[in-house]
């Protein structure tokens, strides 16, 4: 007989994306996600078969919760300049931003690594800076090329203010954007 999971497999990640936060990719395993996530580590091995499996399962579902913050950011946020810069301001909210740009590396390379999760990363580059094009130029080949340039304009400024720190990580990057917008 089947048992029923006490635990959805979405919220399991969700809590295990804390966890990975904490630890990074190399240090979960199974007996750190059971300890986190309240089940066995067999329980887990069942479902996911192997750490490598386990890991990507948890970075999946974190890009599937980014996707959605985006959709609903690009749904929401006004078709101009400023709209586009509120668009990324929501997807890294003031509260996160130090753990994002100090654990969030970890991640990152763990993404950049796997071809499953670097798909991910690329296919969801291109709806931002779809999303972001639209707010900054009518024509569709260069708001492709602007949306491109203002997504790796936020990303360096996201990683330039994690080693300056002069002021508050929303302010230092909306700045920079608003200078770049003109």
């Amino acid at each position: 007989m089947a048992r029923h999971k006490t635990i959805s497999d979405e919220t399991l990640l969700d809590l295990l994306l804390e966890t990975i936060m904490e630890t990074g990719p190399a240090g979960l395993t199974f007996s750190r996600a059971a300890k986190a996530g309240g089940l066995a580590p067999a329980t887990l091995v069942q479902r996911y078969g192997d750490r490598e499996a386990l890991v990507e399962a948890i970075l999946l579902r974190a890009w599937d919760r980014l996707d959605e913050e985006t959709e609903r950011a690009d749904a929401e946020e006004a078709e101009t300049g400023q709209g586009a810069i509120d668009l990324l301001l929501r997807l890294m909210p003031p509260e996160q931003a130090e753990r994002d740009t100090t654990d969030g590396l970890l991640l990152l390379r763990e993404d950049i690594r796997n071809p499953k999760l670097r798909a991910r990363g690329a296919a969801w580059g291109h709806r931002l800076a779809e999303a972001l094009g639209r707010r900054l130029s009518a024509d569709p080949q260069e708001g492709r090329r602007l949306g491109w340039q203002m997504a790796s304009l936020w990303q360096g400024a996201y990683t330039w203010w994690a080693f300056t720190r002069e002021e508050p990580a929303d302010g230092a990057i909306r700045r920079v954007l608003e200078e770049w917008i003109g």
